[in-house]
């Protein structure tokens, strides 16, 4: 069985880190398997680090298509590329899989019907993402498979540098791209500046580049319990770092960077958007805020910051809930889907 999977993506964000988890997971159970990636982006660069055949394309639908051949499996790991492997169904016969990631709703036109109800499967990473797909065209088939935590490394002595690089106070952390309209930064840094004369000793610290990043160091300028650290390799270092984890997204699909925190053993903040409440469970492993409200997330943080006990209990939930959303579990589950494809009277 050679699976070709596919992902143009230019950035590396949560999807390309979950396609990175099960490419090596699958590359580890022996499954040959190639990457059609953009040609010298940072997802290509690191599954040829990893000893996986890479096919760089531009990122355009002839090249995609062309760049498909030989495999028994595709599978679509962004949106753009579904209709590439709709085309390659159509000119060579091979059965493809997506995965949807985000919950934004699929623009409605005629193509993206073909294209989706053409999919052996269409995986969703929450049941509210699977939903979004359904209400685009019931005829999709789809099923569900979460995203899993990535086993991120952590080192005691990095991780308390950086604590004292943030004053050694309560460091409040985000990880996450740069992209406001998404990710709400702007709640983030509103946060920040309501606290900063009450609560000086609360540092907020910001992992992660984007588009939007030198807005938000503008906006953020003049506040000294808030730092940037621009895109990092070492994320597990600063999650170690950290004392609670907030993710207050206008919308995600699942935030996968939250299992990452969970298995770190962090107290989550979060919105209930997309799958985000599958796993953030309010007084459970968690506190859920409604989206745009710098309010609730300054009286979240305070009930925290002031209550260890109540904190440790979160994070120690986190971990359990984290050991239920691992690469191998996820590989299994898309594993199984491709055998039956493939071999559907053995499945």
């Amino acid at each position: 069985m050679h699976v070709i999977h596919v992902n143009v993506a230019k950035n590396y964000r949560g999807g390309e880190r979950q396609t990175e988890l099960l490419m090596t997971e699958l590359h580890g159970r022996g499954v040959e398997q190639s990457l059609v990636g953009r040609r010298g982006s940072p997802l290509s660069q690191r599954i040829a680090a990893a000893g996986i055949e890479v096919r760089p394309v531009k990122g355009h639908l002839p090249g995609v298509v062309k760049a498909l051949r030989g495999a028994d499996v595709v599978h679509v790991h962004e949106g753009r590329s579904v209709y590439a492997a709709w085309l390659n169904n159509i000119l060579r016969g091979t059965p493809y899989v997506a995965t949807r990631r985000v919950n934004n709703p699929i623009r409605d036109h005629a193509l993206a019907h073909r294209a989706y109800r053409g999919a052996s499967c269409v995986a969703a990473v929450a049941p509210q993402v699977a939903d979004v797909v359904r209400a685009f065209d019931p005829a999709i088939r789809t099923t569900v498979i979460m995203s899993a935590s990535s086993g991120l490394k952590a080192d005691p002595a990095t991780a308390q540098a950086i604590r004292e690089r943030a004053g050694n106070g309560f460091i409040v952390g985000h990880v996450g791209a740069l992209d406001n309209d998404q990710k709400a930064q702007d709640v983030i840094i509103a946060t920040a500046r309501e606290l900063s004369g009450t609560h000086p000793d609360i540092h907020f610290l910001l992992v992660g580049g984007g588009e939007d990043e030198e807005m938000l160091r503008s906006l953020a300028s003049d506040l000294p319990n808030l730092s940037f650290t621009g895109f990092v390799d070492n994320v597990g270092d600063y999650l170690r770092a950290f004392d609670i984890f907030i993710l207050p997204s206008r919308r995600e699909g699942i935030g996968s960077i939250l299992f990452d925190a969970m298995e770190q053993g962090l107290p989550l903040i979060a919105t209930p958007v997309g799958g985000v409440p599958r796993i953030v469970h309010e007084g459970v492993n968690g506190v859920l805020i409604d989206v745009d409200n710098p309010g609730q997330l300054v009286a979240a943080i305070l009930k925290l910051k002031l209550d260890p006990r109540f904190r440790a209990r979160l994070g120690v939930a986190s971990r359990h809930i984290a050991v239920n959303h691992t690469p191998p579990q996820m590989a299994q589950s898309y594993l199984e889907i491709y055998l039956s494809i493939i071999e559907p009277d053995s499945a």
